[in-house]
């Protein structure tokens, strides 16, 4: 094959993730924000990820991603004040399934000579390759969180008023996401790859760990039931008013909803490369 297409070739992939949460939940000892010096390294959480991928040539390919790991952020990790006094925590199975494109600013291999002898062709041996990333997804939560030894959806409880104050509508589950990142690939031979890559999720929604606004008066949770009102009033303000008194009152800050949530996935991943036609030997007959 010539031009764009030239070497082109398929391959599957498999891996382990690693998860973080980027949001109003845990986080660094200072004032929370969503950026990466936020990075919470106790909340790190574990996943599995497989994919389908086309290199189109040595430079540009895309591929197809199923990703699953889990989420959590919990205050108590937290030695700033404000933030440890809340006291509120969640966590999440992230399903996520994205398309990427991919810039490969390094290549396995390159035309030259062959161990630098004059007017012997062929390839040059690199076994690293670097990319970068970015595509778009969609991905599905759960928040949960656990009192008295069990773990309760949140969304049902409308801890901040949503679907009871009209002013704030119920939050989505399945919502979109644009990953983007570096990658590292270790070539071991021809077929198998070993990498590394680290990705940043942007999201549209502030509601990954059911936190975004601010408290509300808990009358307004007898509207669910005698049951849920108590869950709800609970994860609704878990804090130690002793601490700081009036900080939890209704109408005071609770989350930020001008910073959306993200997350993180890192993927340590085995690649095998497909057989192409012209590579198959057909069987003698």
């Amino acid at each position: 094959q010539n031009g764009f297409f030239r070497n082109k070739y398929q391959y599957v992939t498999f891996g382990l993730t690693a998860t973080n949460f980027l949001g109003e939940l845990g986080g660094a000892n200072r004032v929370g924000t969503n950026g990466l010096r936020d990075f919470d390294f106790p909340s790190i959480r574990p996943g599995f990820h497989g994919s389908y991928g086309i290199m189109f040539n040595r430079n540009f390919g895309a591929r197809a991603n199923l990703s699953y790991g889990w989420i959590g952020g919990h205050d108590k990790y937290t030695e700033e004040a404000a933030r440890h006094n809340r006291n509120l925590h969640f966590r999440s199975y992230i399903l996520e399934w994205s398309a990427q494109g991919e810039f490969y600013f390094t290549e396995f291999q390159k035309e030259g000579h062959r161990y630098n002898l004059e007017g012997v062709k062929g390839l040059k041996g690199i076994h690293i390759s670097s990319y970068l990333f970015a595509g778009i997804g969609g991905f599905y939560f759960n928040p949960k969180a656990k009192y008295d030894g069990k773990w309760y959806q949140l969304k049902p409880l409308s801890t901040e008023g949503e679907g009871l104050i009209p002013t704030r509508k119920e939050y989505n589950l399945v919502q979109l996401c644009i990953p983007f990142g570096i990658g590292f690939k270790y070539a071991i031979n021809e077929k198998w790859t070993v990498g590394f890559e680290y990705g940043y999720r942007k999201t549209f929604t502030d509601y990954i760990d059911d936190v975004s606004t601010t408290y509300v008066d808990p009358q307004i949770f007898k509207a669910k039931g005698e049951v849920v009102e108590e869950l709800a009033k609970h994860f609704a303000d878990p804090s130690n008013t002793s601490i700081y008194e009036g900080q939890t009152a209704p109408g005071q800050q609770r989350g930020d909803p001008l910073d959306k949530d993200a997350y993180l996935f890192g993927l340590f991943t085995i690649s095998y490369k497909l057989p192409t036609p012209s590579s198959v030997v057909p069987k003698l007959q």
